[in-house]
């Protein structure tokens, strides 16, 4: 019996132990975040920050227009994006993991020689983006360009997904095109 007690107090502490570095981890990536988000607002004073959830959603050369369209719930997107993988306060084309930006993929040099992925894609704001672009798709409207980022908690956590490490902050360089009617 003693060493039943023994043996599940070592894993109680090895749990907790785990889920202490997974939110070191997580802090880690939070500051990543925060300090690429102070560097494009100093770099570009018209810059607007919103926090949404889990999501940090920096829109370059403040577009915001209460006249036009927003995203909402179960509406459609049309955007062109670039997913890097941020592992530090800035971004590089080393850490480009999925985009539909030629250029993007031109600077990351990656082949380009199927040019169908380099095109216009739809999204439609639900339960099957990973929470953290969610959060940060919603309320964009046509024309921002920015970026949304959010640590591993809110993207695939302890999942690897393709190229995408498990445990990933990312960040998405966004530009929206239009909000699509619902179908």
């Amino acid at each position: 019996m003693r060493k039943l007690l023994l043996i599940s107090a070592s894993l109680l502490a090895l749990a907790a132990c785990t889920k202490q570095s997974l939110q070191t981890t997580y802090d880690k990536q939070t500051g990543y975040i925060e300090n690429f988000v102070r560097t494009q607002m100093a770099n570009d004073p018209t810059a607007t920050l919103t926090r949404n959830g889990g999501a940090y959603r920096v829109i370059l050369k403040d577009t915001l227009d209460p006249t036009r369209d927003s995203l909402g719930w179960g509406q459609r997107v049309s955007l062109y994006y670039g997913c890097f993988t941020l592992q530090s306060a800035s971004l590089s084309a080393s850490n480009l993991v999925a985009t539909n930006l030629e250029s993007l993929a031109t600077q990351a040099h990656w082949s380009l020689s199927d040019a169908s992925r380099f095109k216009l894609d739809t999204l439609t704001l639900d339960n099957t983006l990973v929470r953290g672009l969610a959060d940060g798709l919603a309320g964009v409207q046509p024309g921002d360009e920015g970026y949304i980022l959010f640590t591993g908690k809110y993207g695939y956590g302890k999942t690897e997904r393709g190229t995408i490490p498990a445990l990933s902050a990312l960040a998405y360089y966004i530009l929206i095109e239009e909000i699509l009617p619902n179908e």
